[in-house]
């Protein structure tokens, strides 16, 4: 089985909702925006990964560094993904930077840890404060998750999610770069103790408590708290026709305020209250979304479509006998108008993974019950932006 797991992190009704597709490891239009070249340009590359088995997994390099400091650690394999918001970095990434990294403390002194929530698993681990930099941008003073279970057992109603992403093996990767359009990681929804869905605790030896965590020191998108080109992000990728070791991309930071990231012609997706656009298929309208951290076309279920699951060891995608030609057409959430037809293919993924070369695939695809999941192969062959809420830019609201 390849390993890569889909993340989507979006606020509902004032909580906090992450959807994990249960897949490991998935059009044809562009904007006229210019490539990604510049002093705002991060270089971007989709391949195996730092385990050496990740499927359609978009890796970058962060530099994190003790606040203030030039005690600095350069972080490569790290995921990049429109679906979460947040910096999370494992700890056996940061080495002996992880010590000299602040450990921010709850009201009552304590160790502030969260518990990251995926649909069947989670991140569990301290918040610290880092400085962040890519591409001679540089954030502050960032709440960032270091994913590290030593530091205290982890509590019965987290692990009752599911398991643990804890180290290499199991997460695929030495971090995930949360850049979707919310700045912190749950928002409103964990101000207050009373209505914390249970992301943020105080952690006193082996005792952990749900606690109030203001949103300013939530993990938070580390893009967004640039001093400049910090209003949203692009994330350019060439057009991938067939399987490849690898093919690489930019992560363009900002929009409209560089020559590089202009909207130009790209249409506008603002989300519903759900964050979620609307995707049409087969004459029935589905919440969709653009997710990066996913590595594949996340939709609907084998009998809506009329395709097979794999069987083991690649369940969680679709096996089809031969590629199947699909059309959707996504529409804005907020109904602002905007609209898009995308046509994809989707092939045996038991086929795609033959080849042990390959860890670039633009058509793979697997099951996500009444909901489209725009992962990784939607990414290829245009300029996606996602441009941040106020006050960093004028978003929340996607467009390609």
């Amino acid at each position: 089985m390849r390993f890569g797991d889909a993340r989507i992190l979006l606020p509902l009704s004032g909580a906090i909702m992450l959807a994990f597709c249960t897949a490991c490891g998935g059009g044809s239009s562009h904007s006229s925006t210019g490539g990604g070249s510049g002093s705002n340009t991060q270089a971007i590359v989709v391949n195996s990964g730092p385990d050496n088995n990740y499927a359609n997994g978009v890796f970058t390099t962060v530099t994190v560094c003790a606040p203030g400091t030039s005690n600095c650690q350069n972080i490569s394999g790290v995921l990049v993904d429109t679906g979460s918001f947040g910096l999370r970095i494992l700890s056996s990434a940061l080495g002996s930077l992880n010590s000299a990294l602040p450990q921010q403390k709850s009201a009552s002194g304590n160790p502030a840890i969260e518990c990251a929530q995926f649909v069947s698993s989670v991140l569990w681990g301290p918040v610290k404060t880092a400085d962040v930099g890519m591409a001679g941008e540089k954030a502050s003073s960032v709440p960032i998750q270091v994913i590290d279970p030593s530091v205290a057992p982890i509590p019965a109603a987290c692990k009752a999610i599911g398991p643990a992403e804890e180290d290499l093996a199991s997460l695929g990767a030495n971090g995930i770069l949360g850049i979707g359009f919310f700045i912190s990681d749950c928002g409103g929804a964990c101000a207050t103790s009373s209505k914390n869905p249970g992301f943020y605790y105080s952690c006193a030896s082996s005792s952990c408590q749900v606690m109030a965590e203001s949103t300013t020191q939530q993990v938070q998108n580390p893009v967004a708290l640039f001093s400049q080109n910090n209003n949203g992000v692009v994330v350019q990728l060439p057009a991938v026709s067939a399987s490849a070791p690898s093919v690489s991309g930019s992560l363009i930071f900002g929009i409209g305020t560089q020559s590089n990231n202009a909207l130009g012609s790209a249409q506008i997706f603002g989300p519903d209250k759900n964050g979620n656009l609307k995707t049409v298929f087969k004459g029935t309208t589905y919440e969709g979304f653009l997710d990066s951290g996913s590595n594949a076309y996340f939709f609907l279920s084998s009998s809506a479509v009329g395709m097979p699951d794999c069987p083991s060891p690649e369940s969680g995608f679709y096996c089809a006998s031969s590629p199947v030609s699909l059309t959707a057409t996504n529409n804005s959430g907020n109904g602002s108008g905007a609209t898009s037809t995308v046509n994809f293919t989707i092939a045996n993924a038991n086929q795609l993974f033959s080849n042990s070369a390959d860890f670039v695939f633009p058509t793979l695809g697997g099951p996500n019950p009444n909901t489209f999941d725009w992962g990784l192969p939607f990414f290829f062959g245009r300029n996606v932006f996602v441009a941040f809420e106020a006050p960093a830019g004028s978003g929340p609201y996607w467009a390609y």
